[in-house]
């Protein structure tokens, strides 16, 4: 009898388990979503609290973004969207960002531009949820250069 318990606990808990995943799980592969949950894992998350909320992102991708009453709310809805936007991006061959904490950038680029291109990539940038000219500029072309 005590296993038979046991049992539908466990199976309860793995049906809660599969249901608050489902919305994630039915428009992907199981491999694709796999690496998505690995890739995910690698990321810095980024939490900011307000008033009794709190919203969150990755450092990686920064418009994707999670939010809840608890931290701990917060991270699993920034993994939940970050997982979903890595398998969208992995199913459509697309490279996915490398983490924040894989190499630490100590080269630098000059290039010169005009004040009406910087002006116009700054507002791409802007538009596109760049923190910066500068990472718009590096993903870009890393993205050109793959």
């Amino acid at each position: 009898m005590a296993t038979s318990g046991a049992s539908k606990s466990s199976s309860k808990a793995s049906k809660k388990k599969a249901s608050s995943r489902k919305a994630i799980d039915a428009p992907f592969d199981a491999k694709v979503l796999k690496k998505a949950e690995q890739v995910a894992r690698t990321y810095r998350i980024i939490i900011e609290p307000e008033e009794d909320w709190y919203y969150g992102s990755t450092v990686e991708l920064p418009f994707v973004m999670g939010d809840g009453e608890t931290i701990e709310g917060c991270v699993t809805m920034v993994m939940e969207a970050t997982v979903a936007a890595l398998a969208t991006m992995i199913e459509k061959g697309e490279r996915t960002p490398a983490p924040a904490s894989a190499g630490k950038r100590d080269q630098q680029v000059n290039i010169r531009l005009t004040a009406h291109e910087k002006f116009r990539l700054e507002q791409i940038a802007q538009r596109e949820g760049f923190r910066s000219l500068s990472d718009f500029i590096r993903t870009a072309a890393m993205q050109r250069a793959s």
